[in-house]
């Protein structure tokens, strides 16, 4: 499954595809986000801080936002990559349901504590519904699908649920451990509350 796939088309990105100039202003903005906020900072504050012009950074992003998204798209793509490899280890479908959630929250909550500011972009992008953020959603729920199918071929999995519906339904019982605008008030339910909620949904799963 490939992780986070490129949405330029809808994330601001523009201008000369020169990749070393998008991932300088990038690295920057993600540094200055990290001791200014990204609400604080302006496309001024950025281009003052790397030495370019705001109309030279508008060559290759179109806003703030779009300087954001990347970063976001970098950060969800990265728990997105380490889910994946947890769910691969899984011996079965329940495992690996077990492994999908508990790792997703795990990292969601590491980033609260040691990068709060990063955290917040996340935030934020959640709360306005950017296209990074509604991707990361979309293909954690293809993960979810495909393990639910792996459990029905396997026997360990109801067959009568339609397979659409399961899916909204778990998506929407983790959204408290997963959507980081959530997780702030929900951060003291890790691990035991996550875990019997996990328990929880798979006995709903049962056949």
């Amino acid at each position: 499954m490939t992780i986070l796939k490129d949405t330029a088309a809808t994330t601001g990105l523009r201008g000369p595809v020169d990749h070393g100039i998008r991932d300088q202003i990038i690295d920057a903005a993600d540094e200055h986000f990290s001791h200014y906020g990204y609400a604080k900072t302006t496309v001024a504050d950025l281009a003052k801080a790397i030495g370019f012009s705001k109309a030279y950074i508008y060559k290759f992003f179109d806003s703030k936002q779009a300087i954001g998204e990347a970063i976001c798209a970098q950060c969800l793509g990265s728990v997105l990559a380490s889910a994946q490899e947890s769910v691969a280890d899984g011996k079965s479908a329940t495992d690996k349901f077990r492994r999908l959630f508990n790792k997703i929250s795990t990292l969601s909550a590491e980033l609260f504590f040691n990068d709060r500011k990063l955290y917040d972009i996340a935030a934020v992008s959640c709360a306005e519904q950017w296209p990074s953020s509604e991707a990361y959603q979309v293909q954690i729920a293809e993960m979810v699908a495909q393990i639910i199918l792996e459990g029905r071929e396997s026997g360990e999995f109801e067959r009568k649920t339609p397979i659409d519906e399961a899916v909204r339904a778990i998506m929407l019982v983790f959204m408290p451990f997963m959507n980081p605008v959530m997780l702030q008030y929900n951060l003291d339910a890790i691990p035991d509350g996550r875990t019997e909620v996990v328990s929880l949904v798979l006995r709903s799963l049962a056949p």
